[in-house]
């Protein structure tokens, strides 16, 4: 679970209740297989949302 481009992971916290119970718990990036130009050669990448939105706006413009 790692961005190929950014090299985002996951994070990790607490969830806490109305009554300050800590319990813990992880935020993950939101991962995708995608196949994305890279110095001028298609290449299949694991890649989050962020960073796919973002080449497509470049690619796009």
């Amino acid at each position: 679970m790692k961005c190929d481009l950014c090299g985002k992971t996951p994070q990790y916290g607490h969830n806490v209740s109305h009554s300050k119970r800590h319990t813990k718990r992880d935020w993950t990036a939101n991962i995708h297989p995608a196949t994305i130009m890279i110095n001028g050669k298609m290449k299949r990448v694991n890649i989050c949302t962020r960073c796919l939105r973002t080449q497509n706006k470049t690619v796009n413009a």
